[in-house]
C-alpha cells in the first residue's frame, strides 16, 4: 500500500499531535474565525456540494478555513471528501490523481477511495495516475488535519492536483467527478483549495480578490478565468475552484456564498504585502 507521508508538517502546521489539535482549536476561536469548535452533526444532513478552501500556514490562513469545516460539521458525516488543488512543484503531467493508499499526517491516517478514484480517472481525457506531484503537495495536505479532528476517520479522500489551470481541464475533471459519483452513488462533497492574491499592497488585493471571487458566487468558471487572466489576480488554484463551479453548473446551482475573507495582513498586521484567503460554500439548493 502506497503511504504518502506528511510533507509541510512541523512548517505549515504542528508536527505534535496534542500541539497540532491546540491549533486546529485556536483556528476556530480565532477573532477571524467562526468563534467556537465545530459541533459534528449525528445525523447526514446534505446541503453543500462543496467549499473553496485556502491552504497557507495554519498561523496565516487557518483562521479563515475554519469557516468552511465549522459549515461542513453542521452536515454530519459524508462518505468521501474529494480534494482538487494545484500543482505547486511542477512534477507529472497536466492534472495528476492518486487512485490508492493512505495519506499521513499527525492525526493519523485517511485512505484513498480508490474505487471512485478509478472511476473519476476512467471518466476523464486529462487525469493520469501519478502519485509523484502529490507526494510534495501542501494545497492538499493541510485540509486532513481539519478532516481528522472532525470526522476521526470516518471519511475517505480522493486527491487530485492541476497544474495546467485552463477551462477544458477544469471542466473535463468536473464532468468525469459527475459521472462517477452517480454511478457509484457515493455521498461526496468536494474540497477546491486556493490562496488568492499573492504578496500586493492590502487594497489592490482585496479589490482583486473580490472581483475574481464574484465571479465565483455567481458560479461563472469562465468569468473566472477571465478575470484571473485580465486583472492578473495571483490566486495559485484556480482551475480547481473552476471545477468545483462547473460542476454546480451542471447541477443548475446558480449562487455560492462568501463564508469568510481576510488576509495574511489581517492576523499579521502588516498591510504592504499581503495574501488573500477565502472560504465559500456551494450549496446544493437555492438558498439552501
Amino acid at each position: 500500500m502506497i503511504k504518502r507521508n506528511p510533507y509541510v508538517a512541523g512548517t505549515f502546521y504542528e508536527l505534535q499531535k496534542d500541539r497540532l489539535i491546540s491549533q486546529i482549536q485556536w483556528c476556530y476561536t480565532h477573532a477571524l474565525g467562526p468563534g467556537e469548535l465545530p459541533r459534528v452533526s449525528s445525523t447526514r444532513v446534505k446541503r453543500s456540494l462543496g467549499y473553496v478552501v485556502p491552504h497557507a500556514g495554519y498561523m496565516y490562513s487557518g483562521p479563515i478555513a475554519a469557516h468552511a469545516y465549522y459549515s461542513l460539521a453542521f452536515e454530519g458525516v459524508p462518505q468521501v471528501v474529494i480534494l482538487i488543488g494545484p500543482n505547486h512543484s511542477g512534477l507529472g503531467t497536466a492534472a495528476s490523481i492518486m487512485v490508492e493508499g493512505v495519506w499521513v499526517t499527525p492525526l493519523g491516517e485517511v485512505e484513498v477511495d480508490s474505487e471512485l478514484a478509478k472511476a473519476i480517472t476512467k471518466e476523464s481525457s486529462y487525469l493520469d495516475i501519478d502519485v509523484t506531484p502529490l507526494l510534495y503537495e501542501h494545497s492538499i495536505e493541510v485540509q486532513l488535519p481539519f478532516l481528522q479532528f472532525m470526522y476521526d476517520g470516518k471519511i475517505k479522500i480522493v486527491p487530485i492536483v492541476i497544474s495546467l489551470q485552463v477551462p477544458e481541464i477544469s471542466q473535463d475533471i468536473a464532468m468525469a467527478i459527475h459521472k462517477a459519483v452517480e454511478d457509484l452513488n457515493r455521498d461526496a462533497v468536494l474540497i477546491a483549495t486556493s490562496d488568492w492574491t499573492h504578496y500586493e499592497p492590502y487594497e489592490v488585493a482585496y479589490r482583486k480578490d473580490m472581483e475574481a471571487i464574484d465571479r465565483v458566487l455567481s458560479i461563472d468558471p469562465e468569468g473566472l478565468f477571465r478575470v484571473i487572466e485580465e486583472k492578473k489576480v495571483s490566486a495559485c488554484g484556480y482551475g480547481a475552484i473552476a471545477v468545483l463551479l462547473y460542476l454546480a453548473k451542471m447541477r443548475g446551482i446558480r449562487r455560492a456564498e462568501l463564508l469568510k475573507y481576510a488576509t495574511s495582513g489581517d492576523i499579521a498586521g502588516r498591510r504592504d504585502s499581503v495574501v488573500g484567503y477565502a472560504s465559500i460554500r456551494v450549496p446544493i439548493l437555492e438558498g439552501g
